[in-house]
């Protein structure tokens, strides 16, 4: 691409608006995530009983198996939104500006 396309496009406010509103999402995700993480790390940390009840009476396995599964499971989720909004809103305004750069 020459300079000043390049220069066009990031002084598109539509540009700008999506480099914004991506951060944005990006942020909220990684914080939910960290959130999800060291929440379960707190726990362990500070109230391991809780994690230690049975899942149901007279069960060997306690709550704390499932929810670390419920945990990885998480991440792979929130990795799907990222990635379905990254291929539909994001990529669609993405095209929409180079057309408009055009």
């Amino acid at each position: 691409m020459q300079r000043e396309s390049i220069d066009a496009i990031e002084a598109n406010p539509r540009y700008q608006q999506l480099v914004r509103s991506r951060k944005r999402f990006a942020w909220v995700l990684t914080l939910l995530m960290l959130g999800i993480y060291y929440g379960f790390i707190l726990t362990i940390a500070f109230a391991p009983e809780l994690l230690a009840i049975p899942v149901a009476e007279g069960a060997i396995m306690t709550i704390g198996m499932p929810l670390g599964v419920v945990i990885i499971l998480s991440a792979f989720l929130l990795t799907g939104i990222y990635v379905a909004r990254a291929n539909g809103h994001f990529d669609r305004l993405t095209k929409e500006i180079q057309e408009e750069a055009r």
